[in-house]
């Protein structure tokens, strides 16, 4: 599990496409700095013009334009393309240059030896953007269903360092558009009663615009 996010990243997304935009705008959003790899010409405009992200144009697959967008000084490089082979491509040539993390875009059934050698992957025709901001961003935060609208439900671990730790959900004042749906056995719905135990995980149904304060009560 990877550890929780203390700072702004430096994230690297390869491919400008609707995934890749959407996901650099949600990032950007959390703080964090982001530069976008895209090949086609006609997509770099769509990200300029949003003033989200620095934006190299090339294809991320090629040493020396990912060299470019400077994974050495990284923390995550993101293969989001809709080129499932050219996702692991790319990072396999950031792991070469760098200590990024590295997460990949899945369009199908992954190959069980993806995990040996990527950080993290994503399925964006279940889950969409928010999942892939939250594997770039969120260690111990995983996206079960992005319902649409402003809501989705994540599982979340609770930090060991985290403000709900050890509390009884009755004597933590979540945000108004967030819920435990269910406790970390699985075996009842979040009540009063419901201790947060660190290093525990919890499904939660959580509005997009308390997103980041939830995520600060969870994992500190």
């Amino acid at each position: 599990m990877p550890d929780p996010v203390t700072h702004d990243l430096r994230v690297i997304v390869a491919g400008g496409g609707e995934l890749g935009l959407r996901t650099a705008e949600l990032l950007s959003d959390r703080g964090h700095d982001v530069v976008v790899v895209e090949t086609d010409p006609d997509r770099i405009p769509d990200v300029a013009d949003k003033y989200i992200a620095t934006v190299i144009e090339g294809d991320a697959s090629r040493p020396e334009i990912l060299r470019q967008a400077q994974p050495e000084r990284s923390d995550v490089v993101a293969a989001l393309t809709d080129d499932e082979a050219t996702n692991f491509a790319i990072c396999l040539a950031a792991q070469r240059m760098s200590d990024a993390r590295t997460v990949m875009r899945i369009n199908g059934t992954p190959d069980e030896l993806y995990e040996e050698f990527v950080d993290g992957l994503v399925f964006p025709e279940r889950l969409g953007a928010r999942a892939a901001t939250n594997e770039i961003a969120n260690g111990g935060v995983r996206t079960i269903e992005d319902i649409g609208g402003n809501v989705e439900i994540v599982e979340v671990e609770v930090a060991e360092s985290a403000p709900v730790a050890g509390k009884r959900l009755d004597e933590v004042r979540l945000p108004q558009g967030s819920l435990i749906i269910v406790d970390y056995q699985g075996n009842r719905i979040g009540g009063p009663d419901t201790v947060l135990e660190a290093g525990h995980r919890y499904v939660l149904g959580v509005e997009s615009d308390v997103a980041d304060e939830v995520m600060n009560l969870f994992r500190g």
